[in-house]
């Protein structure tokens, strides 16, 4: 059968709309083909989906096994009541979190292998959601920055990029489920990673990141800010003004996200699939 693609990369270094399709009913060959196309692009954008949950659920196993089939990222209180953004409460401030760039959950031990994020209700301006391709990035460097990049780790913890907000992590308000924020190991990560099925070296950074081993503390924060600075620029990121029923896929092995402001006086409902990561290309190395 001839493929129903309709592929338009993006005006960067990364990602593409896809249509032609629905993802809700896509073929094996279908399947196979957009899958490469995922490792090639590493952001798929795909209008007009309109997933119900079990459909979302069904397409992000596709990929492999979810670190957690989905979760509201909103403003909006399971009672179907507004947030009020000075209350603050501890959802909020995982929100506002939300808008530094990161990867996601480099903070567990397993770090995701992607997820598929949708809209369900969005507001009339901002609240976009932008994509880094840390590939792009990390070939942006030259051979000098390489070489030190390559031969250095970071740690990467929920409870640090949240505190730089001060977020009092360890005193919960009940408002959030407190995932991410466990009192385990904190992960120790490269700086430089692999990918485990293209080959290409990427920079892994992000909020999350902090205190290089054998640097000091002070200096090491300056360096990844630095990094994500120099990273996250044009023509290496893409903003997306969402439209509801908008789908998207993303290769978090490869590419930083972060969240923007909005008018919370506004509701913004995303649904969110976490696609777990493979433990032998993903977990932190031993500390």
């Amino acid at each position: 059968m001839a493929s129903r693609l309709e592929i338009k990369p993006l005006d960067a270094t990364f990602g593409a709309v896809v249509t032609g399709i629905k993802l809700a009913e896509i073929d094996e060959p279908t399947w196979r083909e957009l899958y490469a196309t995922w490792l090639k692009y590493a952001l798929l954008v795909f209008p007009g989906q309109y997933l119900k949950r079990d459909q979302q659920i069904a397409f992000a196993k596709r990929f492999g096994p979810l670190e957690f089939e989905m979760a509201a990222i909103s403003n909006v209180k399971s009672d179907g009541t507004l947030r009020v953004e000075k209350d603050n409460d501890d959802v909020m401030k995982i929100l506002k979190g939300n808008m530094g760039w990161h990867a996601d959950s480099t903070y567990m031990p397993v770090q995701a292998k992607g997820a598929v994020f949708s809209a369900e209700e969005v507001p009339t301006v901002g609240g976009q959601t932008g994509w880094a391709d840390m590939r792009a990035a990390y070939d942006a460097l030259d051979e000098a920055q390489k070489a030190r990049v390559d031969a250095l780790q970071a740690y990467h913890s929920l409870h640090y990029s949240q505190s730089q907000l001060g977020h009092q992590t360890r005193k919960s308000d009940g408002e959030y489920s407190g995932y991410g924020l466990h009192d385990g190991p904190v992960p120790l990560r490269p700086l430089v990673k692999t990918h485990p099925e293209t080959g290409r070296k990427s920079l892994l950074i992000g909020r999350h990141a902090h205190n290089i081993p054998g640097v000091d503390r002070e200096e090491a924060r300056q360096f990844l800010e630095g990094l994500v600075d120099f990273a996250c620029r044009n023509p290496r990121i893409y903003h997306h003004n969402w439209a509801a029923g908008d789908a998207v896929v993303w290769d978090n092995r490869c590419l930083l996200h972060q969240a923007t402001p909005w008018d919370m006086t506004q509701r913004r409902i995303m649904w969110h699939s976490r696609i777990a990561g493979d433990p032998a290309s993903e977990s932190a190395v031993a500390a």
